[in-house]
């Protein structure tokens, strides 16, 4: 018996690392550059981050946030004022040092020595020194807090295994920073952001995930809290989807963030920074594509519905395309999570089985066909794309319209049921070593990226051990999650004893 036609090759069981490699490449989202570890989103790909960045913004917007835009370069001296962030981020910085270049005098061209920069530049990694140098000039009374901020931008890090969307040595972001008269006001600043992220992660990209905090190994660099999000994707692999970090005054006080207080006395400001990044993009295709390629969640799919005109005729044509044209009108007419529908009628002359796997592969959630047939019938050929390529419906036009928000609904819970049956069917409880061992050993030694998921285990709390556990099986603490009860027990690595579980798993 053969095997069912698939869009891409190998599939998900047979190499997941290059499937996914694949799938990017099929569904035309991206690619990489000249310049190493640097991508080129394309327009598909960077229709995904728009709206992902236009849902978060008014996310952003309806909690008091406003945008502002800072620069790109930062004072070298300014990272080294805060010493656990400078040596976090040393080794993946990209530093200026010229301003000009000259003739080499061989055809080729260098940076002129004339030109050097009495203070080389870092190319940003993160902003939290050069907008702490800006707050610092804003700020002088409690009266001008809180300052409440992000920015939508690009920041450089310098990846050795870049990947596309997951690690790249250039990525799009949003970074909030904000600064606080109290430390109350600041570490429910540093919560609210992380729901904020939570709910985003499971109401538009249909993503189950843990939400908890860091361990002090994997804390942002200067940070006093990380709080976090993360999700499992299909090869069992975690992906921090969102941090949320409390700062304290660290970075008040090595950018000089005082004020003057309600007593009249100097304080350091709190503060707080929270991003997420295109890697969303990558996280959504491994969390949900299958071996046809992309399925997009509806709400983040930059077309919703494409209606494809089946005209094997030309003469046809003159027939079939207004119709689709009045489908679409009548579509975009409903609305779906307070938007118009987005729809598009694939007008190409080319075969509807060509454009069909093509949109396959692309991931729309809904694709409509529509012939003579159909038109003498008043029905259309519906097909989801989160069930078989082939799997289609008949609806009556009028039905299939004012049932469209509906579908659309529909077909978002169920990428999320499928997401979170997958993670709980991959998060076990352990308790000895050996299990713990085994758990995270590769079943097959030619596929060592597949293994367990996600472990429930207890800690003892060192970093002895939490490095020991790095070192030896590349599994680290994803999160402590915020439900985990007082349950005292034994370290699953150590035997000492500990008071609660974490989640260990391999990462991206």
């Amino acid at each position: 018996m053969s095997q069912p036609q698939t869009a891409i090759t190998p599939t998900r069981e047979q190499d997941f690392p290059e499937w996914y490699q694949q799938v990017v490449r099929a569904a035309d989202l991206a690619e990489n550059s000249d310049v190493r570890g640097c991508m080129v989103i394309k327009p598909w790909g960077y229709g995904i981050w728009e709206n992902m960045q236009r849902a978060l913004d008014g996310m952003f917007k309806a909690t008091g946030h406003k945008n502002a835009y800072f620069p790109l370069f930062i004072p070298l001296s300014y990272l080294a004022k805060e010493a656990a962030h400078v040596e976090g981020f040393a080794k993946e910085c990209a530093v200026v040092t010229h301003h000009r270049l000259e003739s080499d005098g061989k055809g080729g061209l260098r940076p002129a020595p004339a030109a050097q920069l009495a203070e080389p530049l870092v190319v940003r990694p993160t902003s939290e020194t050069i907008i702490g140098a800006t707050y610092a000039k804003w700020v002088q009374s409690y009266r001008d807090l809180p300052i409440l901020i992000n920015q939508w931008a690009n920041v450089v890090r310098w990846e050795m295994r870049p990947r596309v969307f997951l690690r790249t040595t250039e990525f799009l972001w949003q970074e909030g920073h904000t600064a606080h008269e109290t430390e109350k006001e600041a570490r429910e600043e540093t919560m609210q952001m992380l729901r904020v992220y939570e709910t985003f992660a499971r109401d538009w990209l249909a993503l189950p995930v843990f939400t908890g905090e860091k361990s002090a190994g994997e804390r942002f660099p200067g940070a006093v809290e990380t709080l976090c999000i993360e999700a499992m994707v299909q090869d069992r692999k975690a992906i921090q989807a969102g941090t949320s970090h409390f700062l304290g005054q660290n970075f008040a006080k090595a950018s000089e963030i005082q004020f003057i207080s309600r007593e009249n006395k100097h304080e350091y400001a709190w503060t707080t920074s929270w991003g997420v990044s295109t890697r969303l993009v990558g996280t959504v295709i491994m969390a949900h594509g299958d071996d046809d390629g992309v399925i997009l969640p509806p709400r983040v799919a930059p077309e919703q519905i494409v209606i494809i005109p089946i005209t094997p005729k030309p003469e046809m044509r003159d027939t079939v395309l207004p119709a689709c044209d009045a489908l679409a009108a009548e579509l975009r007419k409903q609305t779906f999570s307070g938007e118009p529908v987005r729809v598009h009628v694939d007008k190409r002359d080319l075969g509807g089985g060509v454009k069909s796997w093509e949109w396959i592969k692309k991931g729309v959630p809904v694709r409509v066909e529509i012939g003579l047939r159909d038109l003498e019938k008043g029905s259309v050929a519906v097909a989801r794309r989160d069930r078989g390529h082939k799997e289609k419906t008949f609806p009556a036009t009028g039905d299939f319209t004012s049932g469209i928000a509906a579908l659309l609904q529909e077909i978002h819970d169920s990428l999320l049921d499928r997401a979170t049956k997958l993670r709980d069917a991959h998060t076990v409880k352990l308790e000895t070593k050996e299990d713990f061992v085994a758990f995270f050993t590769a079943k097959n030694p030619n596929k060592p990226e597949i293994h367990g998921g996600f472990a429930s285990a207890h800690w003892d709390g060192s970093a002895e051990t939490e490095a020991e556990i790095k070192e030896q099986l590349k599994v680290t603490i994803r999160c402590i999650p915020f439900d985990a009860p007082h349950e005292d027990g034994k370290c699953v690595w150590s035997g000492k004893p500990s008071a609660r579980r974490v989640i260990f798993a391999k990462s991206y």
